[in-house]
């Protein structure tokens, strides 16, 4: 099974966090895009007023299967090895779930402001499209 990761390719944190994922997952798992590849996001109906609201992790196998924001922060977190425990352990405790989508939101809402924006946008390693494991292009 593969996961596309929608990101935004000019947020320090973003972007961080998904030079994280690339060197745990090495693409065996995840493809990823920014949310400035408006091509890319055309074939998946995503629009810029989606990815205002944040992240997006879809089921390439199942692209109509989509979660967004802090819930695909979860499901991605559940995906990796050990994550489930941890991630269900999260949602299980009363209160922590709905603590954890508003801190998601403020920081997705001021996220230049707290972690800064890039000059140039981070195109990953692990392309939408790419096969195999090797890295398919570049990363800045």
């Amino acid at each position: 099974m593969n996961y596309y990761v929608i990101y935004d390719g000019n947020c320090n944190l973003c972007v961080s966090l998904v030079r994280v994922l690339e060197s745990w997952d090495k693409g065996q798992l995840f493809r990823y895009t920014p949310m400035q590849d408006l091509a890319t996001l055309s074939q998946f109906n995503i629009t810029s007023q989606d990815c205002e609201m944040g992240m997006i992790l879809i089921d390439a196998n199942a692209p109509e299967k989509r979660w967004q924001g802090s819930d695909a922060a979860e499901e991605i977190g559940r995906l990796l090895p050990v994550g489930n425990g941890f991630v269900a352990a999260y949602r299980a405790l009363p209160g922590v779930k709905w603590v954890g989508d508003r801190v998601y939101e403020q920081v997705r809402d001021n996220r230049y402001t707290i972690f800064g924006k890039r000059s140039t946008t981070y195109q990953s390693a692990y392309p939408i499209g790419c096969r195999g494991t090797e890295s398919c292009s570049n990363s800045n």
